[in-house]
């Protein structure tokens, strides 16, 4: 399992439903800071159609934060799993300014924007 957090990115996340309460499951990228397990996204994931990105597992976490992270690349294991949104303006520019984030950078984001508007949650096993 160790393995697989340190080269593994795909994983689904089952959150609780802000709303609903209900199971809520998505396919995201996760990426290793450091010590740190990190979920993260850009701050425009849409299309660029003007039609605003609807993230609503950041939502779910902010309401339930308890999830399970499920691995699925090199291993098929789900580890309960609480987020902590990255509120921090510093915090937040030393994750989005490190090697590990380089894509983000890459899509023509600036280091501010992705400080500012991007979704940043550090996830801690329980």
């Amino acid at each position: 399992m160790i393995e697989a957090l340190n080269k593994d990115q795909t994983i689904d996340i089952i959150t609780t439903g802000a709303k609903s309460g209900l199971a809520r499951k998505i396919e995201i990228w996760f990426t290793k800071v450091g010590d740190r397990i990190i979920i993260c996204g850009t701050p425009d994931a849409g299309g660029g159609d003007g039609i605003p990105v609807r993230r609503d597992w950041l939502a779910n976490m902010k309401t339930n934060p308890d999830f399970l992270f499920s691995l699925k690349e090199s291993v098929s294991i789900q580890l309960p799993a609480r987020a902590v949104i990255i509120e921090d303006p510093e915090d937040r520019r030393e994750i989005m300014s490190s090697p590990e984030t380089k894509w983000y950078r890459d899509q023509g984001n600036s280091v501010d924007d992705l400080v500012e508007h991007s979704p940043i949650v550090e996830v801690f096993f329980i």
